[in-house]
């Protein structure tokens, strides 16, 4: 069958991720950068096809960004982005793989860095890439668990908190948004609350407003440091609305608090990056899981551009 012309007045993401966006002097920069880890999981997952099927995906949304306020409208032409491909970690250890994503968030210029996971283990390698000094850096996790399971089993998608915690990042510098109930283990809460890490349950969350709980906690965090890294783990959503991730249970959030918050986080001048993770695109038979992990991508660049 012989593909419609495009529409030039309806710009796809897909095309605006290809190209580079916007061009001219002073526009805000974005880099994409895919890190298709999925040999850490705890469940079985194929989250390393993850980020392939997030750029396709793109080619289902347009690049403009509606506000409540239409004043407030932005569109993602007026934002440069850089496509940087997926790290390549296929046959390295887990070790030599997290060497491979750290560097590779390290580098280059952008405004934000996007990471496409891949599991919640590319956390720890990307925080330390783009945060290099940890007793600077702040994290705010959106996310069903405290990630603070112990090493007995190795590092796993489970991990990544606890890592963090031991090379060195304070715990005052963490906040976690999102958590379940009957998700978590009584040790791994006990363990969140004595060492100061701030709480808040998706309860708490959406009862207050989840852009805005994130936007204040951002705040917060920004006056004791320098940078902030979010983690995203799409497994914060309630499980109806994410069959594409292992780690979903019913009671989580909705895809449009989920996206409200990485507006949230891609508006945030301290915001220096973000990942996407914990989806199984190849679980996503209806391909609903990795709209909304595109749609964050497309939100938190929104954000971006209206900083």
């Amino acid at each position: 069958m012989t593909r419609r012309p495009e529409d030039p007045e309806w710009p796809r993401a897909s095309t605006w991720l290809a190209t580079g966006g916007a061009r001219h002097a002073g526009a805000p920069r974005l880099a994409v950068l895919g890190a298709p880890l999925a040999a850490t999981s705890i469940s079985p997952s194929r989250a390393d096809v993850t980020p392939a099927a997030v750029r396709q995906a793109l080619r289902r949304f347009s690049t403009a960004y509606a506000a409540d306020d239409p004043h407030d409208d932005v569109d993602l032409e007026d934002v440069a982005v850089d496509d940087l491909g997926d790290v390549a970690i296929d046959g390295l250890g887990i070790a030599d793989a997290h060497a491979a994503i750290t560097a590779a968030v390290a580098g280059g210029s952008a405004d934000l860095v996007v990471v496409l996971g891949g599991d919640n283990a590319v956390t720890r390698p990307a925080v330390r890439g783009r945060c290099p000094d940890l007793r600077r850096a702040g994290l705010l996790t959106l996310d069903a668990h405290h990630d603070l399971r112990g090493f007995h089993a190795g590092i796993t998608n489970g991990t990544p908190v606890r890592g963090l915690l031991e090379d060195g990042l304070p715990p005052e510098h963490i906040v976690q948004i999102g958590l379940g109930s009957f998700t978590n283990s009584r040790a791994h809460r006990r363990l969140a609350l004595a060492s100061g890490i701030s709480v808040v349950t998706a309860r708490a969350a959406r009862g207050e407003g989840v852009g805005a709980c994130v936007s204040r906690h951002l705040d917060a965090l920004a006056e004791r440091c320098d940078a902030i890294w979010l983690d995203l783990d799409v497994d914060v959503l309630d499980a109806s609305f994410a069959p594409g991730c292992p780690g979903a249970r019913p009671g989580g959030l909705a895809p449009w608090e989920l996206t409200d918050a990485a507006f949230a986080a891609g508006r945030h001048p301290l915001v220096t990056g973000l990942d996407i993770v914990e989806v199984d695109a190849a679980a996503d038979t209806t391909g609903r899981t990795v709209d909304v992990a595109a749609q964050c991508l497309l939100h938190a660049a929104a954000g971006l551009a209206s900083r």
